[in-house]
């Protein structure tokens, strides 16, 4: 691959940016960002890739556009390169969710360019360029989304790109992809944003110091809680309907829980545990996170 473009470089577009340099995976790597100040942090950093002021020069000379923004921005970004764009350029993106993003594409792209979904399973809670990570994507999954008129070429070209990235490659559909991830990412974020609100409003209420006093559990959900806020405000809204099932799905739960501790219903509550440690057990012997205890914390 000759060329590629990263639009957008935060966290998750600088550490594309390393690790395509470390592996070398291009000759040449354009960077556009809009953001002045990720850009001073960029040049400070003294990281690789050329920085554009203009996004033309990046689209016509590039084989490979990756788009690392949120996705409240893909329609007006689609817009500026639809003049500059090539039918052998291939486009992706690194987006969490995909059914209403590929709506976006599907009517704002013009015809015969092939865009690719990807979403690589990593981050932070911390964003911007001085965060980012050369082995970020080491050994992660990365979903690739196909459809009907996907040419297995191009989706042949994504798959080796990301292989080469360190990432385990995965394809399925777009609908199958939000589903999956409206239970595994977006309900825990939406949890980990709503109890950290419940224990500021409670701490409000009864003017208690409460913050000062976090245990674990409290000191865990406000580190997700602390992720991008427009990021996860467009994940919300772009998966919204897979969402609001799984909230449901939560709520049914939650007040089945609720009903055990009010009745102290020993058999029930402790079968909900013991059944729950479970997930736990398997994560680890998937090898999805760690084995030592308080998340391999020092």
């Amino acid at each position: 691959m000759n060329n590629i473009l990263i639009i957008g470089c935060g966290l998750l577009g600088s550490s594309l940016l390393r690790r395509i340099h470390k592996k070398k995976i291009a000759k040449k790597i354009f960077i556009y960002e809009k953001s002045k100040s990720n850009i001073l942090r960029i040049k400070k950093l003294k990281l690789p890739g050329i920085i554009l002021n203009k996004l033309e020069k990046g689209v016509v000379n590039s084989d490979l556009i990756i788009f690392c923004t949120p996705m409240s921005e893909y329609k007006n970004l689609i817009l500026k390169i639809n003049n500059f764009i090539s039918s052998k350029t291939l486009i992706t993106d690194i987006g969490s969710s995909k059914i209403e993003s590929s709506k976006i594409i599907k009517k704002f792209l013009k015809k015969n360019i092939h865009w690719i979904q990807s979403h690589p399973i990593a981050g932070s809670e911390v964003s911007g360029p001085q965060h980012g990570k050369e082995n970020m994507f080491e050994n992660k999954w990365c979903i690739l989304t196909k459809e009907k008129k996907t040419k297995k070429a191009y989706l042949n070209i994504l798959d080796n790109f990301w292989k080469k990235i360190g990432s385990k490659v995965v394809v399925m559909t777009a609908e199958k992809h939000d589903k999956i991830f409206s239970i595994t990412s977006h309900l825990p974020h939406l949890i980990a944003y709503n109890l950290v609100k419940s224990a500021q409003d409670f701490e409000n209420k009864q003017n208690y110091d409460l913050i000062k006093f976090s245990a674990g559990g409290l000191r865990d959900f406000s580190r997700i809680a602390a992720s991008n806020e427009i990021m996860w405000r467009d994940i919300f809204f772009n998966n919204r309907n897979n969402i609001s099932k799984a909230i449901d799905l939560f709520i049914k739960n939650l007040t089945s829980f609720k009903k055990d501790i009010n009745l102290k219903n020993n058999k029930s509550i402790l079968k909900k545990l013991i059944q729950t440690k479970k997930v736990r057990s398997k994560i680890i012997l998937l090898k999805q996170d760690t084995n030592k205890p308080d998340f391999g914390r020092s």
